[in-house]
């Protein structure tokens, strides 16, 4: 798989990473662990600026000579869409994905989409649609160009209601009172809807605090993995 494949992943990660760039040598240093460095760019992968029109390219913290020729003679050669080819191609991928707690497996392949499984700490990571999209989907198109899209299949999770939201926020509800701080449902609305929304109030010295309310809604997002789910906060 090229290095131009994972570029995009590297740009959008801006929230997960310190970038610097010197002429057109680009570094980053990863400052969360769900997707490391390593789990992006393989080793014997070098980097090709975004800014140089030239596509100069800089080395990596290894040089290619580091990596097994077979392996990148292997990135070079172009694939039919079966499902043993995209587990082919997966297996580039995964070792990066298992040495951060994660894992992938194919769902499904109907006509030219794949659909995915992100499993794991991969699974349950708030960047898991970018992991998806921006890495995995851009090299199984790279080696395999009869693939249109990769979709990221979700397992299903419980159904949402008041008592499964409560058993999230009956695990925070403790924490929230130490600190003098509480939490209700407000509103469940849109449930079987394409947006169903969670509405939840948070009372007490916490309500200001915005990573307590984003850890709460990353676990309501992971708890009932539900494609489109919102948590909103009422005044």
């Amino acid at each position: 798989m090229g290095s131009r494949a994972f570029l995009p992943l590297v740009a959008a990660l801006s929230s997960r990473f310190a970038f610097s760039f010197s002429g057109s040598t680009f570094s980053f240093i990863s400052t969360r662990r769900c997707i490391s460095r390593n789990s992006i760019i393989p080793k014997f992968m070098t980097i090709v600026s975004p800014f140089d029109p030239q596509g100069e390219k800089a080395s990596t913290t290894s040089s290619s000579q580091d990596a097994p020729a077979t392996a990148v003679a292997v990135a070079d050669e172009l694939l039919d869409l079966t499902w043993e080819n995209v587990e082919l191609v997966l297996d580039g991928m995964r070792s990066y994905l298992i040495q951060d707690g994660g894992n992938v497996v194919i769902k499904d392949i109907d006509g030219p989409v794949v659909y995915l499984e992100l499993q794991g700490a991969c699974g349950t990571c708030p960047s898991s649609t970018m992991t998806m999209k921006m890495g995995l989907e851009r090299g199984l198109k790279e080696r395999i160009p009869e693939i249109q899209e990769v979709v990221q299949a979700l397992p299903e999770g419980p159904e949402l209601n008041e008592e499964q939201v409560n058993v999230i926020l009956d695990g925070v509800r403790p924490f929230l009172k130490v600190a003098g701080g509480t939490i209700d449902i407000q509103e469940l609305r849109g449930i079987g809807g394409l947006q169903p929304t969670i509405v939840l109030l948070m009372g007490g010295n916490s309500k200001s605090l915005n990573s307590v309310k984003l850890e709460i809604s990353q676990r309501l997002q992971r708890h009932f993995m539900i494609a489109g789910l919102k948590v909103e906060w009422a005044a």
